[in-house]
């Protein structure tokens, strides 16, 4: 069994190697941020971080575990440099190395100790929580308010593509019927064309 310690430094190298990133499309799954990543380094795991103050849940940042820190440097710069693209449509996606806090599964820190307590009325520092309690609602409104237009967009941009692929399917299934049919060889001979110099220009 692992002292604490040890358990803790194990957890650190797994930090060193992971990377934050948000911004995240609401519709990326773990498949699609895999693939865009899996380029620049082996991934070795995708966890997306709940937005607990929505309703839907939709998580919009992830910890992603590579092989190891070169890979997880390499990426953040990367993603600082170069537009990051989920389904079809670039995303302002911010990468950086992760930190120790952002895991919910931590290991308790050796020698930390955490106390929770109640703020009453006459305590020095209930003004300040009650302004970030306050804080903390705006931005859920706000939040709120740009999801659901960034999941509006997204949808109008997947019905545009399907169109678009529709329609190429459409000329596709056209030439198909064409070459297929012998109708360009009795058009060629119409004409007094030779294929072969037409595939030529």
């Amino acid at each position: 069994m692992e002292t604490l310690s040890e358990e803790y430094a194990t957890f650190q190298k797994k930090v060193n190697r992971t990377i934050y990133i948000d911004n995240l499309s609401p519709v990326a799954t773990e498949s699609v941020v895999k693939a865009a990543l899996d380029q620049f380094g082996n991934v070795i795991q995708v966890k997306f971080i709940p937005n607990y103050l929505e309703a839907k849940n939709i998580g919009q940042a992830a910890l992603v575990e590579l092989e190891n820190p070169d890979q997880a440097k390499l990426i953040v710069s990367e993603i600082s440099n170069s537009s990051f693209m989920i389904c079809g449509m670039p995303r302002p996606v911010r990468a950086c190395a992760a930190e120790a806090e952002m895991f919910d599964d931590r290991p308790r820190k050796p020698g930390r100790k955490i106390v929770c307590r109640w703020l009453n009325s006459s305590d020095p520092d209930f003004e300040v929580a009650k302004k970030i309690k306050h804080t903390v609602r705006k931005q859920a409104e706000e939040a709120k308010f740009l999801l659901k237009h960034q999941l509006e967009e997204e949808e109008n941009l997947a019905k545009k593509q399907m169109e678009i692929l529709n329609a190429s399917y459409k000329k596709f299934e056209l030439i198909d019927s064409v070459v297929g049919n012998r109708v360009a060889d009795r058009l060629a001979e119409r004409y007094r064309v030779r294929v072969a110099d037409a595939e030529c220009q």
